[in-house]
């Protein structure tokens, strides 16, 4: 398992409640045919139903913004029971010894104890507010204090990108021979088109050519980088327009939470004795 899917593990459980049509009023509970045992929400054949469930799925319910009143409870009520009900059929018929069955309560096993896990973890080691103006001001430093808004044609040859810089000089439109020969499909549809970036967005060797163009002009020597040979348009520069720390502040915490959680997945790895 990937850290990411160990970090998926984070996620809350999938909504359990049975659905009801919102324009009609929530069904009465019905009586139960006598008082369930006591920590018990029911009692089903005999089998208490315990109340532990309602409040784990009540929490799951308030997290997706469900109200905490008698209709959603009656709801959560008549949903474990209707859970006990046909898990007893399921024994009876056997099903609990399946080996199909085994294996999917072994991987949801697995599941619950990696999220208990995950969770704890993350809540003792916190992502401080120091930690995300650090990141922040990291990227913006980065970032620099200009985005360029260049189009590129790449190519595999050197020979093949001299070339085009010949058909350039000889008036052809950038955008068109971009569109017919750059093997870059993320950009060559929109005539070589990479839309507007700061310089760290790109390949070293890529952006110090980019920087020193002037606008409107295009590189007169083919520009290597590990992608293949690129010939590169400056179309314009301005002012980097980067986001304000309160805009930003809940993604950079949860990246960095991420970026933990996988280091402590690597660490772990590390650990353990794997054949």
């Amino acid at each position: 398992m990937t850290p990411r899917l160990f970090a998926a593990a984070l996620l809350a459980l999938p909504m359990l409640v049975c659905a009801q049509d919102p324009d009609k009023p929530a069904a009465k509970a019905k009586p139960a045919a006598k008082a369930p045992a006591k920590d018990a929400v029911a009692t089903v054949n005999g089998v208490a139903v315990p109340s532990s469930r309602m409040e784990f799925m009540m929490e799951q319910q308030r997290q997706r913004g469900a109200p905490d009143n008698a209709q959603t409870r009656a709801m959560l009520r008549d949903e474990l029971v209707n859970r006990e009900i046909v898990v007893q059929e399921a024994q009876k018929a056997g099903l609990a010894k399946s080996p199909e069955v085994q294996g999917q309560l072994d991987i949801a096993r697995q599941e619950i104890l990696v999220g208990a896990f995950l969770r704890d973890w993350v809540r003792k080691h916190p992502v401080s507010d120091a930690d995300i103006q650090k990141e922040y001001d990291r990227a913006k430093s980065q970032s620099g204090d200009k985005e360029y808004r260049a189009r590129h044609i790449l190519v595999e040859t050197e020979d093949q990108a001299k070339g085009l810089i010949a058909e350039l000089k000889k008036g052809a439109t950038f955008a068109e021979l971009a569109q017919k020969n750059s093997k870059d499909t993320g950009s060559k549809e929109r005539g070589g088109d990479l839309d507007w970036n700061v310089p760290g967005a790109f390949d070293k060797q890529f952006s110090d050519a980019m920087m020193k163009l002037e606008k409107g002009k295009y590189t007169e020597a083919p520009v290597q980088t590990r992608f293949g040979f690129h010939v590169i348009q400056l179309d314009d520069v301005r002012q980097t327009r980067f986001p304000a720390l309160n805009d930003v502040k809940q993604r950079i915490q949860q990246q960095l939470t991420q970026n933990r959680v996988d280091e402590l997945i690597r660490g772990l790895r590390e650990k353990a004795k794997v054949e």
